[in-house]
């Protein structure tokens, strides 16, 4: 039997994956694990898609989605960011996923160096790596009750040699979120050096200090080498839909028609449909899912406070919990004896890279009822589980 190729046969399951599965197959589990909120999508896109299915929406599409989508999806981008996009500056994917994997797959050749600020979602790096690119990870550094990035490290490994920076702002699972300052700086540098700036803003609008995080977009020019990519899957409550887009240069929409007719052919109708509805319709959902997350976000810190051994830096965006546990070098294993002795799923540090062992993240978007009762099982297993561990050491 002949054997896969070598990018298929290194690549692995994420390690929240690892948790999750074990804890699918348990009962009365209450999974924190994964990066989506209880709260169902919004009937304004149920009805649309239902009413794209019932006048025969059932066919394929132009490879870089409905026209009408990408010119709503233009106009929502310069409403928020003050540029002068349209439609050829928009492909819709089936995902954010897909939009970074479609961009790893237009941007990198074999060997290409890509720097990647680290903690952050393993799908970002790994997407880049089977393109056949290099990951160099900076790493954020948790000092005086916050994130900060290490400017100074990171322009020292943006060089000549670098073919494209992954920044996650706000970031998952930190919540930590690059400034308007900090991105100039980070622009400038790139344009002298003729990089590439991939920006996984799927959490932009998921911001706690306003309804918009600072963006490459409201600083960049038409002609700079910035790709950002979005989905509708947090903001809308859409995860299960697949939906999301890529607003790149003009000249490479081709490009991404050509990778996509290629990939999946195109998105989905009806799926369009019900992402061009909330788009048009949605706003006031954007507004009640921050102003839950806010809510949630006070419930969470107020019931953290009284955990021992823990150390909490609150976000500033995104809807996620990354606490360190003091002595702990094996954040797997913690979140394995936590789903059996409390049956509260979250996912372990070390699935974000190497900086992100001996924390766990939690999501806390969830209502008040879910997450205190989490908090409950918790406040019951935590330090029994954390002596134990530490004992077997």
């Amino acid at each position: 039997m002949r054997q896969t190729s070598e990018r298929a046969h290194h690549l692995q399951s994420s390690l929240i994956r690892d948790v999750a599965e074990k804890g699918m197959q348990m009962q009365d589990i209450l999974p924190l694990w994964f990066g989506e909120g209880q709260w169902p999508t919004s009937q304004i896109a149920i009805e649309a898609a239902q009413n794209a299915l019932q006048a025969g929406d059932h066919f394929y599409q132009p490879n870089n989605g409905k026209p009408r989508l990408r010119s709503a999806l233009a106009h929502y981008m310069n409403g928020l960011y003050g540029t002068s996009k349209t439609r050829q500056n928009i492909t819709v994917t089936a995902s954010g996923m897909q939009g970074l994997a479609l961009t790893a797959l237009a941007l990198i050749n074999s060997g290409d160096r890509v720097v990647c600020i680290d903690p952050v979602w393993p799908n970002l790096g790994e997407s880049f790596k089977i393109a056949g690119g290099q990951i160099d990870p900076t790493t954020l550094i948790a000092r005086d009750g916050r994130w900060h990035l290490d400017m100074e490290q990171l322009l020292a490994k943006l060089t000549d040699k670098t073919k494209a920076l992954l920044i996650n702002s706000p970031n998952n699972p930190t919540g930590w979120v690059c400034s308007a300052e900090e991105q100039k700086t980070i622009l400038d540098h790139c344009r002298k050096q003729g990089i590439w700036i991939v920006a996984d803003d799927v959490y932009a609008r998921l911001y706690q200090h306003g309804s918009l995080a600072p963006g490459f977009q409201h600083l960049a020019n038409a002609d700079d080498l910035l790709i950002s990519i979005n989905s509708f899957s947090k903001a809308w409550s859409m995860t299960g839909w697949r939906l999301g887009w890529i607003t790149a240069p003009a000249n490479l929409e081709k490009t991404f028609a050509h990778l996509t007719e290629f990939n999946i052919a195109c998105p989905s109708g009806f799926i369009q449909e019900a992402g061009l509805a909330m788009i048009e319709q949605g706003e006031a959902e954007v507004s009640l899912l921050q102003h839950r997350l806010r809510k949630a976000l006070t419930l969470t810190r107020n019931r953290l406070k009284h955990f021992e051994d823990i150390s909490f830096i609150e976000p500033d965006g995104a809807f996620y919990c990354f606490f360190s546990v003091r002595g702990l070098s094996d954040s797997l294993a913690f979140a394995h004896a936590l789903l059996e002795q409390t049956k509260v799923g979250l996912a372990p540090g070390l699935a974000f890279g190497p900086a992100g062992e001996g924390y766990l993240r939690l999501c806390y978007a969830q209502d008040g009822q879910i997450l205190n009762e989490a908090f409950d099982r918790l406040d019951k297993g935590f330090s029994a589980v954390r002596r134990s561990l530490l004992e077997d050491k």
